[in-house]
């Protein structure tokens, strides 16, 4: 569980001179000013434009060392904005439209690489991250993470101090060239595998409405989703792979069919690990990475088995009572060998929801808690799932998504009472 934003440690702060202490306030994340700023300054008696104002993101759910980056920054002149968890950076770096993100890789949502790749999709802020395992580093160079360099926990405040000086020193990454003919071609060909993927039979169990959706973005990214029935009732894996193209395209047809491969695999987190590592072994090829949602149905009872891989965009909806999202129970496929995801399990009852959708819906909201919002008030004003996947969708329209957006909804259908 991540901590709310507190008071810098004293041994911290008498550490650094002229150390400021960021100041609390309730929510999610909270914004540091270093000191109060002045449209201009009279030097010398002449007046002097002040320096641009820049800003920067820290992404660290431990309170201790948040503080620590807080300080180092300030420094370094950036006004700092604190997010605990994946989420809220994400929205952070949105909000204030950063120049640099400091980014844990072990965050309690969805873990630093999937934040990585969403900042990817708007921002092109300089990211550091930072693991606290000295292993990570050189398997993190590998990965194309989008990350512009790494440090290793505990760090030198002068060592990250001059890290991110360095980083300002580099050009920032031109914008991407046009495409030409044979990019469009190969986006084309994407597009089809993309499609090919999705499962062509419909589910229908007794009691339960299930329907999904999915819209390719222009540059055809990785979203998939799969289901088939068992004999007590469906398995359901929804998925994203790292990158565009035919690349994400061809992972993404990979995962499936090995999850698929291990579906006779009687314990849920041992299917998941089976086929985790068989997945882990073909990206290292690639260089990517793959973030998941797995959940296994007992139509009968409502129980739902469950593992979440990086994704963090799963919501229960009950009938009755507020809608919960659920918690990640580890790092996206891909990232570390030997990986394992414990699994766990809610009851659908009559006239719950499961709700599954893609970043492309989270990146159309400013905040979590409108997105969390906007999903349970169309979920509830659905009448089926159809209904719902359609208006799920449409919270991410078309003219502004620059991702893929995918929505798939499990309903337990309610009890009728017929008048006597």
């Amino acid at each position: 569980m991540s901590r709310p934003c507190g008071k810098t440690p004293s041994h911290i702060t008498a550490k650094i001179p002229n150390a400021h202490v960021p100041t609390t306030r309730a929510g999610v994340s909270c914004v540091v000013t270093k000191r109060d700023k002045y449209p201009a300054a009279l030097v010398n008696g002449a007046m002097v434009s002040p320096t641009p104002v820049r800003h920067a993101v820290v992404v660290e759910d431990d309170a201790d060392i948040r503080g620590l980056l807080v300080l180092v920054l300030e420094q370094l002149d950036f006004v700092v904005t604190e997010a605990p968890d994946g989420l809220s950076g994400v929205e952070a770096v949105r909000r204030t439209n950063a120049e640099l993100v400091t980014l844990d890789i072990n965050l309690p949502d969805i873990d630093g690489m999937e934040v990585c790749r969403r900042l990817r999709e708007f921002s092109d802020a300089y990211v550091l991250m930072l693991t606290a395992r000295a292993d990570e580093i050189d398997r993190l160079n590998g990965l194309d993470t989008g990350a512009d360099d790494y440090i290793n926990k505990p760090f030198s405040p002068k060592e990250l101090q001059a890290r991110i000086r360095a980083l300002f020193r580099r050009a920032r990454t031109p914008a991407a060239p046009a495409e030409d003919s044979g990019q469009t071609d190969e986006l084309a060909r994407a597009a089809v595998v993309q499609q090919s993927l999705l499962p062509r039979e419909t589910v229908r169990l007794s009691g339960y409405d299930v329907a999904g959706a999915f819209r390719p973005s222009r540059s055809v990214g990785g979203d998939f989703y799969d289901w088939y029935q068992t004999s007590d009732g469906m398995h359901l894996t929804f998925a994203d792979a790292m990158g565009k193209g035919m690349g994400a395209a061809l992972i993404a047809a990979t995962v499936r069919a090995v999850m698929r491969s291990v579906a006779e695999t009687p314990a849920i987190d041992a299917a998941f690990g089976s086929a985790s590592a068989t997945i882990t072994s073909d990206l290292d090829q690639s260089g990517s990475f793959v973030t998941m949602f797995h959940a296994r149905l007992d139509a009968p009872s409502g129980t739902l088995s469950y593992i979440d891989a990086g994704h963090g965009l799963a919501l229960h909806i009950p009938a009755e009572g507020a809608a919960r999202r659920l918690s990640s129970a580890g790092p996206p496929v891909g990232i570390l060998e030997g990986q394992l995801w414990p699994a766990s399990e809610l009851v659908l009852e009559r006239g719950d929801s499961l709700v599954i959708v893609s970043d492309g819906v989270l990146d159309a909201h400013p905040s979590l808690e409108e997105f969390q919002r906007n999903v349970e008030k169309v979920t509830r004003n659905g009448a089926t799932s159809d209904e719902v996947c359609a208006a799920l969708l449409e919270l991410a329209p078309a003219s502004t998504a620059e991702d893929d957006v995918t929505a798939v909804v499990v309903r337990r259908k309610p009890t009728l009472h017929f008048k006597q």
